[in-house]
This record gives structure tokens, sequence and C-alpha cells, in this order.
């Protein structure tokens, strides 16, 4: 067996990570609350009696790999199999040794093992003599402390707090600034907005700008509406009639994202949530579109968030991976003396995290990407 050069550490432990993030007002967290799904042991108890086929294998997956801080779930799950989301497989490579993938430390040594047209992973560390040397057992440490996050999230963190859509235009009604501090045009963190509006027993809100309708890409119904994130405020005292005069309530700016002004709207700072990431496929067979590119481009490439015409109402949850299509191409067939019109098969070419759902849309994260995505592109089930 040889020896590759590249980093190393056991993969198979981290493909099944699990990160928990808080959503609301706070960012995000790792805690150890790690569930695995019946179908996911299920599978990868398959898997360790006979190994993976080495024609699921990586074309350049390493005979021996290291784990190192910024390696992703997606990163080295793609390393070891053609089908990165398909990780409880490469966990049941090597079930006996890695019992709870959920748990790793960073300098664990992977070796693949081929034989017999199947492929099993085991895990090692090197000896003084630079040999490598297989352990019969899997130390473990906290993944609140070293573990591996399934994708980058520092590409999607931002996007817990501040991407929302909303299924109405709700915010038509939101209480609003109706005023600045002194009379400036944009507000920064400290600064005083006066607010009109019923802002109910909520200390902590959100502001918004005017959110823009997302509509779907073939029928052009309204799925929702993207408010643009501003930052966030506090209550600092309540307004009222005064003399027969309206005073509005007093709000201080806590957090900037963009300049706050008069219009803008807001919104309560929701409860926060516990979300789990687990890579997997859908259930069930899935067909959508991209309905717009978060912010103003109107293409996207790996790392960016795109909107998808299909939420929680469609079987969409977050952790699913996607399948994205290029449509083939229309054209008229130059070897036919009739140049008769055909359209070429349509490719696979990238796939989607998804990491935040609605009840008709949801955010996904482009974790991979030959050609750039525009609204209207098709995703499936992978």
């Amino acid at each position: 067996m040889t020896r590759s050069t590249r980093p190393a550490l056991a993969f198979f432990r981290a493909s099944a990570i699990t990160v928990a993030l808080g959503i609301g007002l706070g960012t995000a967290w790792a805690e150890p609350n790690f569930p695995i799904t019946n179908q996911q042991r299920s599978t990868a108890q398959q898997v360790a009696q006979a190994g993976v086929p080495l024609s699921e294998l990586a074309d350049n997956a390493p005979d021996v790999y290291t784990v190192k801080s910024g390696d992703t779930l997606w990163d080295i799950s793609r390393m070891y199999l053609k089908s990165p989301w398909r990780w409880p497989e490469l966990w049941g490579m090597n079930l006996e040794q890695i019992r709870n993938p959920h748990l790793i430390f960073p300098g664990q040594i992977l070796s693949l093992v081929k034989s017999g047209g199947r492929a099993t992973l085991q895990v090692g560390q090197i000896g003084p003599d630079g040999s490598l040397r297989l352990s019969p057992r899997v130390r473990a440490t906290d993944l609140s402390k070293d573990g591996i996050p399934p994708i980058p999230l520092h590409l999607i963190e931002p996007f817990l707090n501040e991407a929302v859509i909303f299924e109405s235009n709700q915010l038509a009604s939101a209480p609003r600034v109706v005023s600045t501090q002194e009379g400036r045009v944009l507000l920064s963190r400290g600064d005083l907005a006066y607010v009109r509006g019923d802002i109910g027993n909520a200390r902590n809100f959100r502001v918004f700008r005017e959110p823009r309708p997302l509509k779907d890409p073939t029928t052009g119904e309204i799925l929702g509406y993207e408010a643009f994130y501003l930052g966030t405020t506090e209550f600092s005292r309540k307004g009222g009639t005064i003399n027969g005069e309206i005073v509005p309530d007093t709000f201080t700016v806590s957090s900037i994202r963009q300049e706050i002004r008069v219009g803008d709207k807001l919104a309560p700072v929701p409860p926060r949530e516990i979300v789990n990431y687990i890579p997997r496929a859908p259930q069930k067979a899935i067909a959508g579109q991209i309905a717009s590119v978060y912010g103003d481009s109107v293409n996207a490439g790996q790392n960016q968030i795109v909107t998808l015409n299909k939420g929680s109402q469609d079987g969409l949850e977050n952790g699913h991976v996607l399948a994205l299509w290029r449509d083939g191409v229309r054209m008229r067939d130059s070897t036919d003396g009739d140049r008769t019109r055909i359209k070429l098969p349509d490719e696979r070419h990238g796939y989607l995290f998804v990491f935040r759902v609605f009840n008709r849309m949801s955010y996904a994260l482009i974790v991979s990407v030959r050609e750039p995505v525009t609204i209207g592109d098709r995703f499936t089930q992978p």
C-alpha cells in the first residue's frame, strides 16, 4: 500500500458529522447533539459486511489521508466517493472501529484497503519509524471542540440570521422607522430610531428593507417575499400620545449590516432554533428550479446562495443534497439534409446543499458546479 502525500485523518468519522447551529439573534455554535437516522445506520451496517464496490470510489481516492483543520464533510466525502452525499456507506467501510462517526480528532490516519473488487477503511497511526500502524480502536474527542463541519459554515452562517423569506408581504403593516436621531439620513450602531407601529411585547427586532417578491420561474406565481436584512434594534423608550400629539417609540440600533433609514421595517427576532445538518439525499423524488440568486447577481457559482422554488411542503429538509442540471442546447442537425431541430440531453453539472427551509421555498449553497447557475435551472434528487 502506498502512502499519499496529502494530509490525512479518518474520513469515515468526519463524514457523519452534524453541526448544531442557533438561528436567532446569536451566532452559530456547535454542540455534541448529532442524530443518525435508522436508514443511515442500516446503510452503514450493510456496507460493513462487504465494503464498497471499487466502482463507487472516487478516481483519485487517497490510500492514506489525515483530516486537517479546515476540512469539511463535503470535501472529505468527495475525496473518497463519487457521490459525496452517500457518507453512510463510507462510515460502514469501518463500522467496527468507528462506532460513533460524530466523534473525531485531527491527526488520525485513514488507510484505504482494496480487496476482491471492494474497498474498506482502517484507522492507523504513524509510528516512530514512519510506518503506518493500524489501530484496533479509535480515540475520540468532543466535536464541539475539534469537530469538522459538513460544509463551509462561514459561507452560510450570515444567512441563518439574515436571509428571510416571508410567505406574505407581512412587512407591509410592520412597525416602521419614521424618523432618525437628529434628522440623520442613515443610522449606524448606537444611533436612535423613532418607530411607529404595533411592537407587541417584543423588545429585540431585526430591521429589513422593503421585501421583493420571489416568483416561480415557470408559472410566475409569487412564492414568498425576500426581505433584505439591515441589522438589529432594541426597544429603549415607549411612546404614546401626549397632549394630543403622537410620540413614536424609541429604539437603539444594536448591530448593523447596512445603514438603516426612514421607511425601513421591523420584525421581532425569532426564537433560537437548533438545526442539525446531516448531508443526505431526499427520501422521495423531487424536482424544481432555481428561483433567484441571492443578492444582485444574475448568475451564481460555487459557494454562492440561491433560492429554490420548493420548500417543506414539498418534502425538502435541512441537509438535503440536490443535483443541478443544465438544459441541453437546442440546435439543428447539420448532418441532416433537412436540418432537423434537436435538443441535446440535459447534463448534471453540480450539487446543492439545502440549509434553510421555508414552507414553499428554500435556501441552498452551491457546493460544486461546472457552469454558471441561472434562474430557471433545474434541480432533482441526486
